[in-house]
């Protein structure tokens, strides 16, 4: 049995410390010791939903206590959004209360990504009809709506839930959805296909009070691609695809990535585990965290920390003592990918001799209406079956070959391009300041405009690149593994006046050589000059570059003239 503040005679027997360390259960540190440990203590987030249905849904917005507003209320996906008119320079100075807006942005949680077109239809018609017809498409598959007013949640969860769907622990302390493959089950070249892993773990741990009071989010990545298209180095913990040379195809298994301020790669564990024991170590890895995860700094409190402190092999061992009460089989590591991009944009055969249609919004920003019309076009060629991707995309599966081309002009037709250009394909943005509360710039239209001015300023331009814009420091969009990562905060202009702006990561990657981006120092961009920048240093990797040669290697050694 877990350790738990209610049970603490379950905790694995150790010598416990009378002061107060850090928080974590499992040596005997049970007392809160911040502001969110002690809301959780006195009532499990998933609770909320019954205040929420009897009691805010009928009251207001301002019948909600600030304990479940700017926390429980996370575990059903929901989040205040900001105040309009509230510039990027109050958002580290305004209190919480300040910042709310009387509305919601709500996350519709997808794991591994997949849709049917009944599913998107209704998401589409619940923005037209309760979220101003707003949608975007995250970096984490899932999709989220905005000014949802606190009186229309229940109905929102009636529709969802009446077609499968959930915003259960979409956000908060607890197990966030679980990335797949978009193209599980049908790509020609899977190594392995995962789904079956991604249903039990969603079955243990959806709404599992065993595991919905944890340190912090906890992440999970499941791909058998050989593309590695999940970033499955930046998840708490993330099964990857591998051959196994005695027991053939199952997953390597990786632990402690993620981004923020303290960026750290997930590290392998050495280990191979089959895809019917996958759901059985997701849960002893979730464990650890649960019972070890520090819990006294905030700042301090995800999976990647303790990994870094234990070390690979001493996690290895707690997970195999203390929760499997097995050894794991020592495993291979997953090839490097072959392909530069791993978004599945564009056309290709699927194993069972249709095709999938790969299809790129700009900067994952999409709305109601487009949501239907999506769902549209791809029923009525054939199609009962999407996905979005984790790149902010999104796929249309079984597509018979005569209707490839009629489909790709109806998505065309949206302004959904089937073969769009390197900087639509690689360029990401996260909400910004136009809704979240902790950016200090704006994002998504300054993502559009830029990929406006590079197409145009540098047609030509068809290596693949990713452009990834952040509101703020907490890397949401991944800043710091893109070929080009913006960090927004306020510069100062040529007339020293202080304007929206980032500061400059150049040459992180994912998959190929995955590691983090360089920064300049002293390079920061104001907004406004954004597309001269990029423009510019683009254009420099055009002349200098070696054969063959990535931007990311190219950045990494070019001299500081060259990358300002």
């Amino acid at each position: 049995m877990a350790a738990t503040p209610q049970n603490p005679t379950a905790a694995p027997r150790r010598k416990v410390s009378r002061h107060r360390g850090e928080g974590q259960w499992a040596v005997g540190h049970f007392t809160p010791l911040n502001g969110n440990e002690q809301f959780k203590r006195d009532d499990d987030g998933l609770n909320v939903r019954t205040r929420i249905e009897t009691i805010y849904s009928k009251r207001g917005f301002d019948s909600i206590d600030p304990n479940d507003l700017r926390g429980r209320m996370r575990w059903w996906g929901l989040y205040t959004q900001r105040k309009p008119g509230i510039d990027g320079g109050k958002t580290a100075i305004l209190e919480p209360e300040e910042l709310d807006d009387k509305y919601f942005m709500l996350r519709v949680r997808i794991d591994g990504g997949r849709l049917t077109t009944e599913q998107l239809r209704v998401i589409g018609e619940i923005s037209q009809e309760f979220a101003r017809g707003t949608a975007d498409i995250t970096d984490r598959q899932n999709i989220q709506l905005h000014w949802i007013r606190i009186e229309d949640v229940p109905e929102i969860w009636q529709r969802l839930e009446a077609v499968g769907l959930s915003t259960t622990e979409a956000c908060g302390d607890t197990p966030r959805v679980i990335l797949g493959s978009p193209v599980a089950g049908i790509a020609e070249d899977e190594i392995i296909d995962g789904t079956p892993a991604i249903d039990e773990i969603h079955r243990r741990i959806l709404g599992n009070k065993d595991f919905s009071n944890l340190p912090r989010k906890f992440k999970t990545a499941v791909s058998g691609s050989p593309l590695l298209d999940v970033a499955h180095e930046i998840n708490d913990v993330a099964f990857v695809g591998v051959n196994h040379p005695e027991h053939g195809p199952g997953f390597d298994l990786w632990v402690g990535g993620g981004l923020s301020t303290n960026p750290k790669l997930g590290q392998r564990l050495g280990a191979w585990v089959p895809l019917d024991e996958v759901a059985d170590v997701h849960v002893g890895v979730l464990s650890i965290f649960r019972d070890y995860g520090y819990r006294r700094l905030r700042t301090r409190a995800r999976l990647k920390f303790l990994v870094a402190d234990w070390g690979v092999e001493k996690f290895r061992q707690i997970l195999e003592d203390e929760y499997l009460k097995r050894k794991l089989v020592d495993g291979p590591a997953p090839d490097q990918p072959v392909a530069s991009w791993r978004d599945h944009v564009g056309v290709h055969r699927q194993k069972d001799g249709r095709f999938y249609v790969g299809f790129a919004p700009r900067v994952g920003r999409v709305d109601g209406t487009t949501l239907t019309k999506i769902a549209e076009v791809a029923a009525a060629h054939g199609s009962g079956r999407l996905r979005t991707t984790v790149e902010q995309k999104m796929i249309v599966l079984d597509v018979e070959e005569g209707q490839v081309e009629s489909l790709v002009e109806g998505l065309e037709a949206l302004d959904l391009t089937v073969k769009p250009s390197s900087f639509r394909r690689g360029t990401m943005a996260c909400t910004g300041i136009e809704y979240c509360k902790l950016a200090i710039v704006e994002t998504k239209a300054r993502g559009a405009s830029l990929i406006d001015e590079l197409e145009r300023r540098i047609p030509e331009f068809d290596e693949p690149i990713t452009i990834n814009l952040n509101g703020c420091p907490n890397a949401c969009a991944r800043i710091q593994v893109a070929d080009i990562g913006l960090k927004g905060q306020l510069v100062l202009n040529d007339q020293g006046e202080q304007v929206e702006g980032f500061q400059v990561h150049l040459g992180g990657a994912l998959g190929l050589e995955a590691g983090f981006g360089r920064k300049v120092r002293g390079l920061k961009v104001t907004s406004d000059e954004l597309p001269d920048y990029i423009e510019r240093v683009l254009k420099r990797f055009q002349a200098e570059r070696e054969d063959g040669e990535r931007f990311a290697t190219w950045a990494s050694r070019a001299s500081e003239e060259a990358l300002s």
